[in-house]
């Protein structure tokens, strides 16, 4: 039957069931775009895409028919929805947005698969999920409409949904509501095709009630092994791999970001104080009064250097791209500063406050704007192709307020927990403990340690013309510091000394640099950045008021009345720590061959080796789901055979294989009836096949059964032999078609139970057998309204 006369509830079933399938993997597209702002170019896609291909069942046009509308539909709607950017008024398309769109075709995916996730749903960033939607839409939609079996319109829509995974993000929707959806709507679809699908047997006219009841009885036992399938995925997903990585190509081509990969910017400290003191590194415009420039936040220990953790979710280590609205539960005063970069380089980005959000600008903007990082929760950004003289940046941030004292009063320490501080002298707890002895608050305490710090030391960078001052914050360094005469140092080894020493007594403290200006150019309208201006302080974090900063260095003009400073006379037992390990140089000379690029390459091919075997998995597994119910239905049927040939008495082997040959006519669509005799049954077999020996073969089983004697085995043997080659010949006159469906067909298994499906009336019978052939169960319709 064409698709232009196909009954309405079928028209809906297929439409519903092709929008829904094709709702999973375009929902699977929300991580890769960060929000919504793609669903407009992608539901169109589907709603053309869709509507090609009804429009093509309706009119029954050919394959390079459906094909021209979907190119023509690229081009003509493509411009307003996938590059608006390119149109005048964001609809009348121009050349450049014919040109993209052509060049998107092959361009588009590399350009999808090579930018940090969440893209922008702009600039042409939405032309590859438009297309992938367009074609898979089309071809879903027309294989449900045309297609007999409905098995085949899974093909392009679970395509389409693995293209989707291996195109998006390692970190999924909602994966399991996804699957579900995907896996209820093909069952419940191929049920409701299976039960509306053309009758292979008669009924007597006036029973229609009971082909109803029939139909109704399938649908509510498939709604049950749905909801079984259903709830023990759910329950098998959320215990089988709970963790298991989620493999795509993006992860291939661009490996996840690690900030631990750069070195901490605490160690370039007293080169920008003595490379910089007065070469502008980059100015700020707009700055509030009493903000602070911050290049990095710094909370993990490793008894030489301080840097950014490599924890989750709250760590330093907590980075994703550069997205809008990037700190919602940001609260204080808004502003809008600009950022130029002089002499600064590195990955280490200034910013201040909390940033919403980042408008890069300049030549390398684009370059930037993929390579940037941000960390709401330590207010710290980075940009992995580091900075250069010449960029510069816009940034939306918010700026909170600091407490007084007063304001913070008995509130708690925040219940952060901070990661492991390794390597730390055994004796500073002691050192910390004596100099909070007499704080009772929160408050109190945190400032007890700074003010021991900063009343009781003295200040130096150690450069020429100033007291001797080592330089670095490793954990020999800051022990020879506390337990010195004068202790001697700069903000790099004071605010270490707090933060340790804080940790130590369970208080949540970290390290930040950065730049502020003094008092006297708080209210320039720029500031500049320079290496005499650099900072770096404490930041402890209290209950429902955040990270809050103390400056513990002492005044520059503090300093020391002896330079050479002398160790004290009984001096606390110090634990030295060992050297630390050796470390590889951050980047390779020219001349020096890196050995790390064959391990890169491993990886490469390690990680699109598991993305193939992943996807490989998924769609066998899901392949094997779908194939389950006819497996089922396969081995029963092979189950009864081996029973009614190894049944007790030759007698009901001989009835058996009667039986196979009764059976077997039936599931191809022979309207044999129930309590039929064998001679009835033959005749009924006969005219189907056009196998005049089915009669013979029914007079010699009533001969062997209603006989005096038994038969022996050799007639077993020899009937059965009969049997099979009827068997054959009924498979041979039909098609292949007709032979998938006579096994998978349940009307055999069912017949004489409460289950068993009825008979239909004679009109809706397949037609009479050609010459050489008899008529596939595939070959006859249900008309207009048919049940």
């Amino acid at each position: 039957m064409s698709a232009g006369l196909l009954p309405r509830r079928r028209w809906v079933a297929d439409l519903t069931a092709s929008a829904l399938l094709l709702a999973v993997p375009i929902a699977g597209f929300w991580p890769t775009y960060g929000g919504p702002g793609y669903l407009v170019a992608v539901c169109a896609a589907a709603i053309l895409g869709m509507g090609i291909a009804a429009l093509g069942a309706w009119r029954r046009w050919g394959v390079l028919a459906v094909a021209g509308l979907v190119v023509l539909a690229y081009f003509v709607f493509g411009p307003a929805l996938a590059v608006p950017q390119t149109t005048i008024a964001g609809v009348i398309p121009t050349l450049d947005s014919w040109y993209r769109l052509a060049a998107g075709v092959v361009t588009s995916w590399k350009q999808l698969l090579t930018t940090v996730a969440p893209l922008p749903a702009a600039e042409g960033f939405l032309i590859a999920p438009f297309l992938l939607t367009l074609v898979a839409a089309t071809l879903t939609t027309s294989l449900a409409l045309r297609a007999r079996s409905a098995a085949w319109t899974l093909l392009p829509a679970a395509g389409f949904l693995a293209i989707q995974i291996a195109l998006g993000t390692s970190e999924p929707a909602v994966p399991v509501i996804e699957g579900v959806v995907f896996a209820v709507v093909s069952i419940v679809w191929l049920a409701l095709r299976q039960t509306w699908a053309p009758a292979l047997g008669a009924v007597p006219l006036g029973e229609g009630g009971g082909a109803r009841a029939g139909a109704l009885r399938r649908v509510l036992m498939g709604a049950g092994v749905v909801a079984i399938a259903v709830g023990a995925g759910v329950v098998t997903s959320g215990v089988a791999a709970p963790a298991a990585p989620r493999y795509v190509l993006r992860d291939v081509v661009i490996p996840p970001f690690d900030v631990r990969a750069y070195p901490s910017p605490l160690q370039s400290y007293r080169g920008y104080v003595r490379d910089f003191a007065d070469e502008p590194l980059f100015t700020v415009s707009g700055m509030p009064a009493d903000a602070r420039v911050r290049l990095a936040a710094m909370d993990a220990y490793s008894g030489t250097v301080y840097n950014v953790s490599g924890g989750g979710a709250g760590s330093s280590s907590a980075f994703v791209p550069i997205r809008p609205d990037m700190s919602p539960d940001a609260r204080g005063a808004e502003a809008t500063v600009h950022v130029e970069i002089a002499g600064l380089t590195g990955v280490w980005m200034p910013e201040v406050g909390a940033v919403t959000q980042v408008d890069f600008a300049g030549a390398r903007a684009d370059d930037l704007r993929r390579a940037a990082h941000y960390n709401a929760a330590t207010q710290t950004a980075v940009v992995t192709s580091q900075l250069r003289a010449g960029d510069e940046y816009d940034l939306r941030v918010v700026i909170a307020d600091d407490p007084s004292d007063e304001a913070l009063g008995d509130v708690p320490f925040a219940p952060f927990r901070m990661p492991a501080q390794d390597g730390v002298p055994q004796d500073f707890v002691e050192v910390a403990a004596k100099a909070v002895a007499e704080a009772e608050t929160p408050i109190e305490q945190v400032r007890a340690l700074q003010t021991w710090l900063s009343e009781s030391g003295f200040f130096s960078h150690g450069l020429e013309g100033e007291p001797l001052s080592r330089a670095g914050h490793g954990a020999e360094r800051i022990s020879t510091m506390l337990g010195a005469e004068q202790m001697v140092g700069d903000d790099e080894q004071y605010a270490v000394a707090m933060s340790l020493l804080a940790n130590e007594l369970g208080i949540p403290a970290r390290v930040v640099m950065g730049f502020h200006p003094d008092e006297d150019a708080a209210n320039n309208p720029v500031f500049t950045a320079t290496g005499d201006n650099l900072h770096a302080w404490v930041e402890v974090a209290f209950e429902g008021v955040g990270w809050v900063p103390f400056d513990p260095t002492p005044p520059e003009d503090q300093v020391p009345s002896d330079q050479t400073t002398k160790p004290r006379a009984d001096p606390k037992p110090q634990v030295l720590q060992p050297p630390p390990p050796q470390q590889e140089p951050v980047d390779m000379p020219p001349t020096v061959p890196d050995e790390r690029e064959d391990d890169d390459d491993d990886n490469a091919g390690s990680g699109i080796l598991g993305l193939v075997l992943a996807i490989t998995a998924g769609s066998i597994g899901v392949l094997l789901l779908l194939a389950t119910p006819f497996v089922v239905i396969g081995a029963l049927k092979v189950s009864r055979r081996r029973r009614r040939l190894q049944a007790e008495r030759a007698a009901d082997r001989i009835s058996g294989g009667w039986s196979e040959i009764v059976d077997n006519a039936a599931d191809y669509g022979t309207p044999v009836r129930p309590g039929a005799t064998r001679l009835e049954d033959a005749a009924t077999v006969t005219a189907a096949f056009s196998q005049p020996q089915v009669v013979t073969l029914a007079r010699q089983a009533d001969a062997e059964v209603f006989g005096p004697a038994d038969p022996s085995d050799a007639d077993v043997a020899e009937f059965w032999r009969q049997v099979d080659d009827i068997l054959d010949e009924m498979a041979r006159s039909t098609t292949f078609w007709g032979r998938l469906r006579a096994r998978l067909n349940l009307r055999s298994l069912l017949a004489g139970t409460r289950f068993a499906l009825p008979m239909r009336s004679r009109a809706d019978q397949p037609a009479p057998p050609k010459a050489g052939g008899v008529a596939g169960p595939e070959s006859a319709e249900p008309a207009e309204g048919a049940p």
